[in-house]
């Protein structure tokens, strides 16, 4: 787990950004206070029984920001990290991001405090399961309808959506979106998000004249959005030259060889291997700092800050 006390408070963040547009809306000083405070905060505390036969406790979240416009919307992430002033940023954020498309969503995020990279399948099955078992009141296709975020994905949805239909007694395909297909979900919901990234990034190279053919694209986080985002700008002729996933990069100002790369990711979970070593190894901080065209920062929040804003060189920033 990192150190916390170096670590940017997103819901600070997220409150700031909420006066700097009020201020230039011209809100209503209660209006503004009401936006600023979550409707609903559920902290949940669970066993969960570990391979070993060890019982250990698990600290999970729900958080439902505003639901003035229809139920919440809003993933589960699972990360060391996570916390409660964390989820209600990330809920606060989805409420401004289904208003701004004007979508009928409400905010909402949930996360458990875990280390999924360290635990075993059938472990992150029975945390899901009872997680899922603490925060079914809540929950629902008209209520709140989670998603797959960090390091959750169609599997965890799946096993979300089996525990919740078990409650209810009949199977309830509305209670969460980025189940399997098998399931009900929605095909191309897996690449939706990295997809939009990279969609919104070509546009922004077309207003701005930079031919996407042959830019330079950096990424940072090579999972359900960075991977999927560097695919993408792999297809349309665009040189990735640097990608990374949370222990560090791998780095070749010519282009380097996605599909390998990502297939060394998901066969041996890491990026340096041999079959993609056609590269040179950068930190995360490093990563955010190289010359390109377009940088794409897929992986958790506050990686741009005051620190580091001065030093990045690009001239296209592809956020989520």
């Amino acid at each position: 787990m990192s150190n916390k006390k170096d670590r940017i408070n997103p819901l600070d963040v997220a409150m700031r950004q909420v006066d700097i547009a009020a201020e230039r809306l011209k809100l209503d000083l209660g209006v503004r206070e009401k936006i600023k405070q979550t409707k609903r905060e559920l902290i949940v505390h669970f066993p969960v029984k570990m391979d070993d036969g060890s019982i250990k406790i698990f600290t999970g979240y729900r958080v439902q920001h505003n639901m003035t416009r229809g139920p919440g919307k809003g993933g589960i992430r699972y990360h060391p990290d996570v916390d409660l002033d964390e989820v209600k940023a990330l809920a606060m954020w989805m409420t401004w991001k289904a208003a701004v498309v004007n979508i009928p969503f409400g905010g909402a995020k949930g996360g458990v405090q875990c280390d999924p990279k360290s635990m075993s399948l059938w472990e992150l099955e029975n945390m899901t399961r009872r997680f899922t078992w603490e925060i079914a009141f809540l929950i629902g296709p008209d209520q709140d309808i989670p998603a797959p975020d960090v390091y959750t994905n169609p599997q965890v949805m799946a096993w979300i959506m089996d525990t919740y239909s078990i409650l209810k007694g009949y199977t309830v395909h509305g209670v969460v979106t980025g189940k399997p297909l098998e399931l009900g979900g929605s095909l191309g919901r897996f690449e939706a998000t990295g997809k939009g990234v990279f969609i919104t990034a070509q546009e922004a190279t077309r207003h701005l004249n930079i031919p996407i053919e042959g830019a330079h694209v950096v990424v940072q986080g090579c999972g359900n959005v960075g991977g999927i985002a560097a695919q993408y700008f792999d297809r349309a002729g665009a040189k990735v030259i640097a990608i990374s996933d949370s222990r560090g990069g791998i780095y070749n100002e010519n282009g380097l060889n996605v599909s390998a790369v990502l297939d060394c990711k998901k066969r041996y979970s890491c990026l340096i291997t041999p079959e993609a070593r056609a590269g040179v190894e950068i930190t995360n901080e490093e990563l955010l700092e190289l010359g390109c065209d377009i940088l794409i920062p897929a992986a958790l929040e506050n990686q741009i800050t005051h620190k580091n804003a001065i030093k990045i060189k690009t001239k296209i920033i592809g956020f989520l």
